[in-house]
C-alpha cells in the first residue's frame, strides 16, 4: 500500500508543478488533453495493494497514455466529422443509455416479482405438450457398478448381494463401499453412456454395447481389478427424453416464458398509469 500511495504522489507532485492544471471543484487533475482532464480520482483504484513500486508506475503511465490516445482521437473526431455524422452518433449514444437504463429497471423488476419456482405438475404439462420437442442425441443409463479388487475377500458373496440389491443388500453394500476402488450404487437416476465410458476404463468401443441391454448384469475384468454392472434400464438415441432428465431445461424455459409475460405486463402496466395519472399524453 506505502508504494502505491508514493507512486500516485510522485506522479500528482509531477502534474501540479505544470502551469497547465487548475483544480476544479477540488479535484486533482492527473494530465490533461486540449480540455478534457483525468483526475486522481479515476486512477486510484488501477493498482492492487501489494503490487511494487515499478508495476503501479507502469500501470498507472499506461492507463494515462490510453486515455490520452483515445480523448485524442475524440478530439479529432470532433474536429473532423460532420454534423450530421456527430448528430447520428448522439442519437446512437443517447439510445444506448437509455437501453441501460431500461434493462436495468425491467431486470430490477423482474427479479422482485418473478416467480421462479416450477413445480412436478408445471414441468409435466409442459413435458407433456411438447414432448416430441425432448429426444435424446445420445444414449441414457440407469445403472450401478463397483469396482474391486479381484482377490478380495468375500468376492462371492459381494457379488451375490450386488446382483440382488434388495434393500438389505443395498445397505450391507453401501456400508463396506470404504473396501471398493470406485463405485456408484445409485441405479434410480439416468447417466450418460458417455459418462461411463469416462468414469470406467474397462469399457471399450467393442463392450459399450453390453451396457445398452436393459436387465443385464455386466462383469469385466482388467489388470485394475473386476468390475461388476448392472444395467436397470436404457434409453437410445432418439427415444422420448425421460422428464427427469429434462426437468433442468424445462424449468428454465418455463420461467424464461414467465418474465417474457411478465415483462409485456409491465410495458403495459407503466403506460397504462402514466395516462391515468398524466403523465403521458398523446397531442392530436
Amino acid at each position: 500500500m506505502g508504494d502505491k500511495i508514493i507512486v500516485f504522489f510522485l506522479l500528482i507532485t509531477t502534474v501540479l508543478s505544470c502551469r497547465f492544471f487548475k483544480k476544479t471543484d477540488e479535484q486533482i487533475p492527473i494530465a490533461r488533453v486540449n480540455e478534457s482532464y483525468l483526475y486522481y480520482e479515476d486512477i486510484k483504484d488501477l493498482v492492487s495493494d501489494g503490487t511494487s513500486k515499478e508495476d503501479s508506475t507502469l500501470v498507472v503511465q499506461s492507463f494515462i497514455n490510453r486515455w490520452a490516445t483515445q480523448q485524442l482521437f475524440v478530439d479529432g473526431a470532433l474536429l473532423n466529422l460532420n454534423e450530421e455524422k456527430q448528430d447520428a452518433f448522439n442519437k446512437l449514444v443517447a439510445q444506448y443509455k437509455n437501453d441501460l437504463y431500461t434493462k436495468a429497471y425491467i431486470e430490477a423488476l423482474v427479479k422482485k416479482n418473478i416467480d421462479t419456482i416450477v413445480n412436478i405438475n408445471q414441468a409435466q404439462d409442459y413435458y407433456n405438450r411438447n414432448k416430441e420437442v425432448f429426444k435424446l442425441n445420445e444414449e441414457l443409463l440407469k445403472f450401478r457398478y463397483i469396482h474391486v479388487d479381484e482377490n478380495i475377500i468375500d468376492f462371492k458373496n459381494i457379488k451375490e448381494k450386488f446382483k440382488r440389491y434388495n434393500d438389505k443388500d443395498r445397505k450391507e453394500l453401501d456400508s463396506i463401499s470404504i473396501q471398493f476402488k470406485s463405485y456408484s450404487l445409485n441405479d434410480s437416476i439416468w447417466i450418460r453412456l458417455t459418462q461411463i465410458v469416462d468414469k470406467i476404463p474397462v469399457v471399450t468401443t467393442e463392450n459399450k454395447k453390453e451396457l445398452l441391454k436393459k436387465s443385464n448384469f455386466v462383469q469385466l475384468k482388467d489388470s485394475l481389478g473386476v468390475y461388476l454392472m448392472q444395467i436397470n434400464d436404457v434409453l437410445l438415441r432418439n427415444d422420448n427424453a425421460p422428464l427427469e432428465y429434462v426437468k433442468p431445461t424445462i424449468d428454465q424455459i418455463v420461467i424464461n416464458n414467465r418474465k417474457l409475460e411478465l415483462i409485456r405486463e409491465l410495458e403495459k402496466d407503466i403506460t397504462k398509469d402514466a395516462i391515468k395519472n398524466k403523465q403521458f399524453e398523446i397531442y392530436d
